[in-house]
Protein backbone atom coordinates (compact mmCIF):
# COMPACT_ATOMS: atom_id res chain seq x y z
CA UNK A 1 0.00 0.00 0.00
CA UNK A 2 1.34 3.62 -0.64
CA UNK A 3 1.21 4.33 3.15
CA UNK A 4 4.35 1.75 3.62
CA UNK A 5 5.82 1.91 0.31
CA UNK A 6 6.09 2.95 -3.29
CA UNK A 7 4.01 1.29 -5.82
CA UNK A 8 6.08 1.32 -8.74
CA UNK A 9 3.63 -0.26 -11.33
CA UNK A 10 4.95 1.26 -14.93
CA UNK A 11 1.83 2.61 -16.69
CA UNK A 12 0.26 2.42 -13.85
CA UNK A 13 1.20 6.35 -12.09
CA UNK A 14 0.37 5.02 -8.84
CA UNK A 15 0.87 8.20 -6.96
CA UNK A 16 -0.16 9.98 -3.69
CA UNK A 17 -4.03 10.36 -3.43
CA UNK A 18 -4.07 13.23 -0.72
CA UNK A 19 -6.37 13.13 2.01
CA UNK A 20 -7.39 16.48 1.54
CA UNK A 21 -8.18 15.38 -2.29
CA UNK A 22 -10.86 12.90 -0.76
CA UNK A 23 -13.02 14.55 1.83
CA UNK A 24 -15.14 15.88 -0.84
CA UNK A 25 -15.94 12.58 -2.75
CA UNK A 26 -18.08 12.08 1.46
CA UNK A 27 -20.30 15.06 1.79
CA UNK A 28 -23.60 14.40 1.17
CA UNK A 29 -23.89 17.41 -0.71
CA UNK A 30 -21.59 15.32 -3.63
CA UNK A 31 -22.26 12.06 -2.40
CA UNK A 32 -26.18 11.91 -2.44
CA UNK A 33 -26.62 13.41 -5.89
CA UNK A 34 -29.00 11.29 -8.11
CA UNK A 35 -27.10 10.95 -11.43
CA UNK A 36 -30.06 11.97 -13.39
CA UNK A 37 -31.38 15.24 -10.82
CA UNK A 38 -32.73 18.04 -12.63
CA UNK A 39 -30.20 20.61 -13.33
CA UNK A 40 -31.79 23.18 -12.00
CA UNK A 41 -31.34 21.29 -8.75
CA UNK A 42 -27.36 20.65 -9.42
CA UNK A 43 -25.71 24.51 -10.30
CA UNK A 44 -23.09 23.93 -7.87
CA UNK A 45 -21.74 20.95 -9.56
CA UNK A 46 -22.50 22.07 -12.76
CA UNK A 47 -20.19 24.94 -11.87
CA UNK A 48 -17.29 22.11 -10.91
CA UNK A 49 -17.93 20.55 -13.72
CA UNK A 50 -17.62 23.27 -16.21
CA UNK A 51 -14.55 24.52 -14.80
CA UNK A 52 -12.74 20.94 -14.26
CA UNK A 53 -13.39 21.00 -18.30
CA UNK A 54 -11.71 24.45 -19.15
CA UNK A 55 -8.67 23.04 -16.21
CA UNK A 56 -8.33 20.03 -18.31
CA UNK A 57 -8.82 22.07 -22.17
CA UNK A 58 -6.20 24.39 -20.96
CA UNK A 59 -3.64 21.43 -19.69
CA UNK A 60 -4.29 19.51 -22.94
CA UNK A 61 -4.48 22.14 -25.44
CA UNK A 62 -7.76 20.64 -26.82
CA UNK A 63 -11.18 22.76 -27.43
CA UNK A 64 -13.77 20.51 -25.60
CA UNK A 65 -13.87 17.99 -23.38
CA UNK A 66 -16.78 15.60 -22.11
CA UNK A 67 -16.32 14.06 -18.77
CA UNK A 68 -19.07 10.85 -19.10
CA UNK A 69 -16.61 7.65 -19.97
CA UNK A 70 -16.08 5.97 -16.85
CA UNK A 71 -12.18 4.52 -17.90
CA UNK A 72 -9.44 5.40 -20.17
CA UNK A 73 -10.42 2.47 -22.64
CA UNK A 74 -14.26 4.27 -23.21
CA UNK A 75 -12.60 7.49 -23.42
CA UNK A 76 -10.66 5.15 -26.31
CA UNK A 77 -14.03 4.15 -27.52
CA UNK A 78 -15.78 7.32 -27.47
CA UNK A 79 -12.80 9.24 -29.29
CA UNK A 80 -13.18 6.87 -31.88
CA UNK A 81 -16.36 6.85 -32.04
CA UNK A 82 -16.29 10.65 -32.52
CA UNK A 83 -13.37 10.04 -35.55
CA UNK A 84 -15.91 7.39 -37.49
CA UNK A 85 -18.62 10.25 -37.08
CA UNK A 86 -16.70 13.07 -38.56
CA UNK A 87 -15.58 11.30 -41.41
CA UNK A 88 -19.10 10.00 -41.96
CA UNK A 89 -20.28 13.38 -41.72
CA UNK A 90 -18.02 14.84 -44.69
CA UNK A 91 -18.83 11.30 -47.01
CA UNK A 92 -15.65 9.72 -46.18
CA UNK A 93 -17.50 6.53 -45.15
CA UNK A 94 -14.77 4.61 -46.70
CA UNK A 95 -12.39 5.32 -43.70
CA UNK A 96 -12.18 2.38 -41.76
CA UNK A 97 -8.31 1.94 -40.93
CA UNK A 98 -6.57 2.77 -37.79
CA UNK A 99 -3.21 2.33 -37.69
CA UNK A 100 -1.66 1.26 -34.49
CA UNK A 101 1.95 0.77 -33.57
CA UNK A 102 3.33 -2.61 -32.37
CA UNK A 103 3.86 -0.83 -28.59
CA UNK A 104 0.32 0.37 -27.74
CA UNK A 105 -1.47 -0.58 -24.93
CA UNK A 106 -3.86 -3.53 -25.70
CA UNK A 107 -6.82 -1.43 -25.05
CA UNK A 108 -6.50 0.43 -28.25
CA UNK A 109 -6.95 -2.30 -30.83
CA UNK A 110 -9.85 -3.62 -29.23
CA UNK A 111 -11.60 0.25 -29.21
CA UNK A 112 -10.75 0.13 -32.41
CA UNK A 113 -12.52 -2.95 -33.27
CA UNK A 114 -15.75 -1.97 -30.87
CA UNK A 115 -15.24 1.44 -33.00
CA UNK A 116 -15.81 -0.79 -36.59
CA UNK A 117 -12.63 -0.02 -37.57
CA UNK A 118 -9.57 -2.43 -39.09
CA UNK A 119 -6.88 -2.41 -37.57
CA UNK A 120 -3.03 -2.14 -38.82
CA UNK A 121 -0.35 -2.44 -37.18
CA UNK A 122 3.02 -0.17 -37.83
CA UNK A 123 6.46 -1.90 -36.74
CA UNK A 124 8.77 0.25 -34.31
CA UNK A 125 12.70 0.65 -34.75
CA UNK A 126 14.92 -0.51 -32.59
CA UNK A 127 14.98 2.33 -30.20
CA UNK A 128 11.26 1.57 -29.60
CA UNK A 129 10.12 4.44 -31.66
CA UNK A 130 7.49 4.25 -34.36
CA UNK A 131 9.03 3.59 -37.80
CA UNK A 132 8.68 6.65 -39.73
CA UNK A 133 9.19 4.87 -43.34
CA UNK A 134 6.68 1.84 -42.32
CA UNK A 135 4.31 4.57 -40.95
CA UNK A 136 4.26 6.63 -43.97
CA UNK A 137 4.34 3.34 -46.24
CA UNK A 138 1.13 2.11 -44.02
CA UNK A 139 -0.49 5.21 -45.26
CA UNK A 140 0.38 4.85 -48.92
CA UNK A 141 -1.22 1.64 -48.75
CA UNK A 142 -4.17 2.04 -47.25
CA UNK A 143 -5.01 5.05 -49.51
CA UNK A 144 -8.32 7.07 -48.81
CA UNK A 145 -9.52 4.23 -46.18
CA UNK A 146 -7.29 5.69 -43.16
CA UNK A 147 -9.40 7.09 -40.56
CA UNK A 148 -7.03 7.56 -37.69
CA UNK A 149 -3.43 6.38 -36.22
CA UNK A 150 -3.45 6.02 -32.30
CA UNK A 151 -0.25 6.68 -30.65
CA UNK A 152 0.75 7.08 -27.26
CA UNK A 153 2.73 9.56 -26.60
CA UNK A 154 5.33 9.77 -24.82
CA UNK A 155 5.13 6.07 -25.74
CA UNK A 156 4.58 3.05 -24.35
CA UNK A 157 8.39 2.04 -24.37
CA UNK A 158 9.19 5.31 -21.96
CA UNK A 159 10.67 7.74 -24.06
CA UNK A 160 9.91 10.66 -25.55
CA UNK A 161 9.15 10.08 -29.49
CA UNK A 162 11.21 13.16 -31.39
CA UNK A 163 9.30 12.54 -34.39
CA UNK A 164 5.57 13.08 -32.97
CA UNK A 165 5.24 16.12 -35.08
CA UNK A 166 6.06 14.46 -38.44
CA UNK A 167 4.09 11.61 -37.56
CA UNK A 168 1.11 13.90 -36.78
CA UNK A 169 1.66 15.25 -39.97
CA UNK A 170 1.90 12.28 -42.30
CA UNK A 171 -1.45 11.31 -41.15
CA UNK A 172 -3.16 14.64 -41.39
CA UNK A 173 -1.49 14.79 -45.10
CA UNK A 174 -3.50 11.33 -45.90
CA UNK A 175 -6.43 12.26 -44.62
CA UNK A 176 -6.80 10.82 -41.46
CA UNK A 177 -7.01 11.79 -37.56
CA UNK A 178 -4.56 11.32 -34.85
CA UNK A 179 -5.39 9.77 -32.00
CA UNK A 180 -3.00 10.85 -28.70
CA UNK A 181 -3.07 8.21 -26.35
CA UNK A 182 -3.24 9.89 -22.83
CA UNK A 183 -2.17 6.77 -20.91
CA UNK A 184 1.80 9.16 -19.87
CA UNK A 185 -0.15 12.38 -19.35
CA UNK A 186 1.96 12.23 -16.17
CA UNK A 187 4.83 13.14 -18.49
CA UNK A 188 3.44 16.04 -20.36
CA UNK A 189 1.44 18.13 -18.10
CA UNK A 190 2.40 21.85 -17.42
CA UNK A 191 5.42 21.12 -20.25
CA UNK A 192 3.54 19.89 -23.90
CA UNK A 193 -0.17 20.06 -24.84
CA UNK A 194 -1.00 16.88 -27.39
CA UNK A 195 -3.68 19.47 -28.73
CA UNK A 196 -0.77 21.61 -29.88
CA UNK A 197 1.66 19.10 -31.02
CA UNK A 198 -0.77 17.60 -34.02
CA UNK A 199 -2.90 15.59 -32.26
CA UNK A 200 -7.10 15.97 -32.60
CA UNK A 201 -8.15 13.39 -30.03
CA UNK A 202 -7.25 12.23 -26.51
CA UNK A 203 -8.58 10.44 -23.85
CA UNK A 204 -7.56 11.11 -19.81
CA UNK A 205 -7.26 9.68 -17.02
CA UNK A 206 -8.51 11.19 -13.96
CA UNK A 207 -7.78 8.04 -11.99
CA UNK A 208 -4.25 8.31 -12.79
CA UNK A 209 -2.85 12.01 -13.67
CA UNK A 210 -5.16 13.58 -11.57
CA UNK A 211 -4.94 11.43 -8.19
CA UNK A 212 -8.43 9.59 -8.06
CA UNK A 213 -7.44 6.46 -6.83
CA UNK A 214 -7.33 3.07 -9.00
CA UNK A 215 -5.99 -0.62 -8.54
CA UNK A 216 -9.31 -1.75 -6.84
CA UNK A 217 -11.44 -2.27 -10.03
CA UNK A 218 -12.70 1.79 -10.08
CA UNK A 219 -14.32 3.48 -11.19
CA UNK A 220 -12.30 5.28 -13.00
CA UNK A 221 -12.65 8.44 -15.34
CA UNK A 222 -11.61 8.71 -18.74
CA UNK A 223 -12.52 11.93 -20.20
CA UNK A 224 -12.17 12.38 -23.92
CA UNK A 225 -11.09 15.77 -25.46
CA UNK A 226 -11.09 16.59 -28.67
CA UNK A 227 -10.02 20.00 -30.91
CA UNK A 228 -12.85 21.79 -32.44
CA UNK A 229 -14.10 19.87 -35.89
CA UNK A 230 -14.69 16.92 -33.62
CA UNK A 231 -16.72 18.63 -30.72
CA UNK A 232 -20.17 18.17 -32.38
CA UNK A 233 -19.71 14.60 -32.07
CA UNK A 234 -18.34 14.11 -28.36
CA UNK A 235 -21.15 11.81 -26.26
CA UNK A 236 -24.41 12.97 -25.50
CA UNK A 237 -26.92 12.65 -22.67
CA UNK A 238 -28.26 9.54 -22.61
CA UNK A 239 -31.63 10.82 -21.63
CA UNK A 240 -31.76 13.18 -24.68
CA UNK A 241 -32.74 12.27 -28.15
CA UNK A 242 -32.26 15.34 -30.22
CA UNK A 243 -29.02 15.26 -32.03
CA UNK A 244 -26.95 18.38 -31.14
CA UNK A 245 -23.21 19.25 -30.68
CA UNK A 246 -22.40 19.07 -27.10
CA UNK A 247 -18.70 19.79 -25.44
CA UNK A 248 -19.59 21.41 -22.47
CA UNK A 249 -22.00 21.29 -18.96
CA UNK A 250 -23.86 24.28 -20.68
CA UNK A 251 -25.09 21.97 -23.70
CA UNK A 252 -25.54 18.45 -21.37
CA UNK A 253 -29.19 18.54 -22.47
CA UNK A 254 -28.56 17.59 -26.04
CA UNK A 255 -27.42 14.04 -27.84
CA UNK A 256 -25.02 14.03 -29.95
CA UNK A 257 -24.10 12.12 -33.26
CA UNK A 258 -22.55 9.48 -31.69
CA UNK A 259 -25.03 8.55 -28.51
CA UNK A 260 -23.77 8.27 -25.27
CA UNK A 261 -21.35 5.86 -24.19
CA UNK A 262 -22.33 5.70 -20.22
CA UNK A 263 -25.49 5.14 -18.13
CA UNK A 264 -25.15 8.80 -16.75
CA UNK A 265 -24.39 12.11 -18.78
CA UNK A 266 -21.47 12.64 -16.49
CA UNK A 267 -20.22 9.05 -15.55
CA UNK A 268 -18.59 8.99 -12.69
CA UNK A 269 -19.59 12.65 -11.51
CA UNK A 270 -19.40 11.30 -7.91
CA UNK A 271 -15.29 11.26 -8.04
CA UNK A 272 -14.72 14.31 -9.65
CA UNK A 273 -13.95 16.73 -7.14
CA UNK A 274 -11.25 14.44 -6.58
CA UNK A 275 -9.29 16.08 -9.59
CA UNK A 276 -11.03 19.36 -9.53
CA UNK A 277 -9.62 19.42 -5.61
CA UNK A 278 -6.05 18.79 -6.91
CA UNK A 279 -5.87 20.94 -9.82
CA UNK A 280 -6.88 24.05 -7.72
CA UNK A 281 -4.17 22.68 -4.65
CA UNK A 282 -1.48 22.21 -7.20
CA UNK A 283 -1.86 25.29 -9.47
CA UNK A 284 -0.11 25.67 -13.18
CA UNK A 285 3.36 25.83 -11.09
CA UNK A 286 2.92 23.15 -9.48
CA UNK A 287 1.32 20.80 -11.93
CA UNK A 288 4.34 21.18 -14.24
CA UNK A 289 6.69 20.81 -11.35
CA UNK A 290 4.82 17.44 -10.42
CA UNK A 291 5.40 16.52 -14.02
CA UNK A 292 8.98 17.71 -14.06
CA UNK A 293 9.63 15.41 -10.84
CA UNK A 294 7.90 12.32 -11.85
CA UNK A 295 10.68 12.64 -15.27
CA UNK A 296 13.91 13.14 -12.58
CA UNK A 297 12.43 10.17 -10.41
CA UNK A 298 12.40 8.17 -13.27
CA UNK A 299 15.15 8.89 -14.82
CA UNK A 300 17.12 8.97 -11.51
CA UNK A 301 16.27 5.06 -10.72
CA UNK A 302 17.05 4.15 -14.61
CA UNK A 303 20.46 5.45 -13.83
CA UNK A 304 20.94 4.22 -10.58
CA UNK A 305 20.30 0.88 -11.68
CA UNK A 306 22.20 0.83 -15.04
CA UNK A 307 24.80 -1.25 -13.94
CA UNK A 308 22.57 -3.57 -12.92
CA UNK A 309 19.20 -3.84 -14.69
CA UNK A 310 19.73 -2.11 -18.59
CA UNK A 311 17.27 0.09 -19.18
CA UNK A 312 16.07 -0.88 -22.56
CA UNK A 313 14.72 1.79 -24.09
CA UNK A 314 15.88 5.77 -24.00
CA UNK A 315 15.29 8.73 -25.94
CA UNK A 316 18.07 11.52 -26.18
CA UNK A 317 21.56 11.59 -24.35
CA UNK A 318 19.67 8.37 -22.62
CA UNK A 319 17.20 9.61 -20.78
CA UNK A 320 13.65 8.55 -20.41
CA UNK A 321 10.03 9.72 -19.95
CA UNK A 322 8.19 8.69 -16.66
CA UNK A 323 8.86 5.48 -16.34
CA UNK A 324 11.72 3.07 -17.24
CA UNK A 325 11.94 -0.54 -18.81
CA UNK A 326 14.27 -2.62 -16.83
CA UNK A 327 15.52 -5.57 -19.07
CA UNK A 328 15.92 -8.78 -17.66
CA UNK A 329 16.16 -10.90 -20.47
CA UNK A 330 19.67 -11.54 -20.65
CA UNK A 331 19.74 -12.42 -16.75
CA UNK A 332 16.88 -15.09 -17.42
CA UNK A 333 19.04 -16.56 -20.49
CA UNK A 334 21.94 -17.13 -18.39
CA UNK A 335 20.70 -17.79 -14.68
CA UNK A 336 17.06 -19.09 -14.98
CA UNK A 337 15.58 -16.27 -13.05
CA UNK A 338 12.56 -14.92 -14.41
CA UNK A 339 10.75 -11.26 -14.04
CA UNK A 340 8.43 -13.40 -12.12
CA UNK A 341 11.59 -14.44 -9.62
CA UNK A 342 12.37 -11.03 -9.14
CA UNK A 343 8.59 -9.87 -8.90
CA UNK A 344 7.98 -12.09 -6.10
CA UNK A 345 11.60 -11.71 -4.53
CA UNK A 346 10.50 -7.73 -4.28
CA UNK A 347 7.62 -8.76 -1.85
CA UNK A 348 10.30 -10.20 1.08
CA UNK A 349 11.85 -6.91 0.51
CA UNK A 350 8.35 -5.12 1.57
CA UNK A 351 7.94 -3.61 -2.21
CA UNK A 352 4.73 -4.34 -4.87
CA UNK A 353 6.41 -5.60 -8.06
CA UNK A 354 6.72 -3.38 -10.71
CA UNK A 355 4.91 -4.18 -14.24
CA UNK A 356 6.01 -7.11 -15.63
CA UNK A 357 6.92 -8.47 -18.95
CA UNK A 358 4.67 -5.50 -20.23
CA UNK A 359 4.90 -3.62 -22.96
CA UNK A 360 8.32 -6.53 -23.96
CA UNK A 361 8.24 -9.81 -22.53
CA UNK A 362 10.92 -10.79 -19.48
CA UNK A 363 11.16 -7.16 -18.47
CA UNK A 364 10.16 -4.44 -15.74
CA UNK A 365 8.60 -1.23 -15.92
CA UNK A 366 8.92 0.84 -13.48
CA UNK A 367 6.99 3.99 -12.83
CA UNK A 368 8.13 6.21 -9.87
CA UNK A 369 5.31 8.99 -9.97
CA UNK A 370 6.58 12.30 -8.53
CA UNK A 371 4.96 11.61 -5.07
CA UNK A 372 8.42 9.89 -4.24
CA UNK A 373 10.89 10.87 -2.16
CA UNK A 374 14.98 10.62 -2.60
CA UNK A 375 14.84 8.13 0.38
CA UNK A 376 12.03 5.88 -1.42
CA UNK A 377 13.34 5.88 -4.52
CA UNK A 378 16.89 5.03 -2.95
CA UNK A 379 14.75 2.22 -0.49
CA UNK A 380 13.55 0.31 -3.95
CA UNK A 381 17.11 0.39 -5.83
CA UNK A 382 18.74 -0.76 -2.85
CA UNK A 383 16.06 -3.89 -3.11
CA UNK A 384 16.85 -3.94 -6.69
CA UNK A 385 20.46 -3.97 -6.26
CA UNK A 386 20.05 -6.41 -3.33
CA UNK A 387 18.68 -8.92 -5.59
CA UNK A 388 21.16 -8.85 -8.15
CA UNK A 389 23.56 -9.53 -6.01
CA UNK A 390 21.63 -13.09 -5.03
CA UNK A 391 21.62 -13.43 -8.91
CA UNK A 392 24.89 -13.58 -9.20
CA UNK A 393 25.03 -15.98 -6.53
CA UNK A 394 23.12 -18.18 -9.21
CA UNK A 395 25.44 -17.14 -11.49
CA UNK A 396 28.56 -18.61 -9.97
CA UNK A 397 26.77 -21.82 -8.74
CA UNK A 398 26.36 -21.20 -5.08
CA UNK A 399 22.71 -21.96 -5.27
CA UNK A 400 20.40 -23.13 -8.19
CA UNK A 401 17.70 -21.04 -9.51
CA UNK A 402 15.03 -24.01 -8.14
CA UNK A 403 16.42 -23.42 -4.90
CA UNK A 404 17.00 -20.37 -4.53
CA UNK A 405 15.47 -16.96 -2.19
CA UNK A 406 14.18 -16.11 -5.45
CA UNK A 407 12.76 -19.33 -6.64
CA UNK A 408 10.60 -19.94 -2.91
CA UNK A 409 9.98 -16.20 -2.60
CA UNK A 410 8.05 -14.84 -1.17
CA UNK A 411 8.77 -16.16 2.23
CA UNK A 412 5.76 -16.30 4.77
CA UNK A 413 5.87 -15.53 8.68
CA UNK A 414 5.79 -19.42 8.92
CA UNK A 415 9.10 -19.33 7.77
CA UNK A 416 10.45 -17.93 10.72
CA UNK A 417 10.11 -20.67 12.40
CA UNK A 418 10.49 -24.36 12.55
CA UNK A 419 12.75 -26.66 10.83
CA UNK A 420 15.12 -25.26 7.62
CA UNK A 421 16.63 -26.95 5.25
CA UNK A 422 17.19 -24.58 2.10
CA UNK A 423 20.63 -23.69 1.21
CA UNK A 424 20.34 -20.00 1.92
CA UNK A 425 20.42 -18.44 5.09
CA UNK A 426 16.78 -17.77 6.69
CA UNK A 427 17.70 -14.76 8.23
CA UNK A 428 18.56 -13.57 4.58
CA UNK A 429 15.56 -15.12 3.32
CA UNK A 430 13.06 -13.27 5.86
CA UNK A 431 15.15 -9.60 6.30
CA UNK A 432 17.55 -9.64 3.20
CA UNK A 433 18.05 -5.56 4.56
CA UNK A 434 18.91 -4.42 7.70
CA UNK A 435 15.78 -2.19 7.74
CA UNK A 436 13.53 -4.91 7.43
CA UNK A 437 13.70 -6.04 10.90
CA UNK A 438 11.28 -3.01 12.05
CA UNK A 439 9.10 -2.78 8.98
CA UNK A 440 9.50 -5.85 7.45
CA UNK A 441 6.10 -7.34 5.33
CA UNK A 442 4.50 -10.85 5.35
CA UNK A 443 2.89 -11.97 2.96
CA UNK A 444 0.00 -14.25 3.76
CA UNK A 445 0.71 -16.72 1.45
CA UNK A 446 3.98 -18.05 -0.34
CA UNK A 447 4.34 -18.30 -4.60
CA UNK A 448 0.98 -19.76 -6.01
CA UNK A 449 0.70 -21.36 -9.35
CA UNK A 450 -0.25 -18.90 -11.32
CA UNK A 451 -0.68 -20.50 -14.61
CA UNK A 452 -2.71 -23.55 -12.99
CA UNK A 453 -4.95 -20.90 -11.49
CA UNK A 454 -5.54 -18.86 -14.67
CA UNK A 455 -6.12 -22.01 -16.28
CA UNK A 456 -8.54 -23.83 -14.15
CA UNK A 457 -11.11 -21.14 -12.88
CA UNK A 458 -12.92 -22.20 -9.40
CA UNK A 459 -16.09 -19.75 -8.70
CA UNK A 460 -16.40 -19.28 -4.95
CA UNK A 461 -19.40 -16.94 -5.77
CA UNK A 462 -22.81 -18.46 -4.49
CA UNK A 463 -25.09 -19.08 -7.13
CA UNK A 464 -27.86 -16.24 -7.49
CA UNK A 465 -30.47 -18.57 -6.49
CA UNK A 466 -28.98 -19.39 -3.16
CA UNK A 467 -28.58 -15.43 -2.05
CA UNK A 468 -32.20 -15.07 -3.42
CA UNK A 469 -33.20 -17.94 -0.97
CA UNK A 470 -31.42 -16.59 1.83
CA UNK A 471 -32.66 -12.92 1.38
CA UNK A 472 -36.28 -14.01 0.69
CA UNK A 473 -36.88 -17.69 2.25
Amino acid sequence: ALDRTMIPLGSCTMKLNATTEMIPVTWPDFANIHPHAPLEDVAGYLQLINELERDLCEITGYDAVSLQPNAGSQGEFAGLLAIRAYHRSRGDLQRTVCLIPSSAHGTNAASAVMAGMEVVVVSCDTHGNVDLADLTSKCEKVGDRLAALMITYPSTHGVFEAAVGEICDVVHRHGGQVYVDGANLNALVGLAKPGHFGADVSHLNLHKTFCIPHGGGGPGVGPVAVRAHLAPFLPGDPLATQPSAVGAASAVGAASAVGAVSASRFGSAGILPISWTYIRLMGGDGLRRATQQAIANANYVSRRLAGHFPTLYSGNESLVAHECILDLREITRSTGVTVDDVAKRLMDYGFHAPTMSFPVGGTLMVEPTESESLAELDRFCDAMIAIRAEIARVESGEWTADDSPLRHAPHTVEDTVGEWQRPYDRQLALFPLPHLRSRGYFPPVSRIDAAHGDRNLVCSCEPLEALATARYG
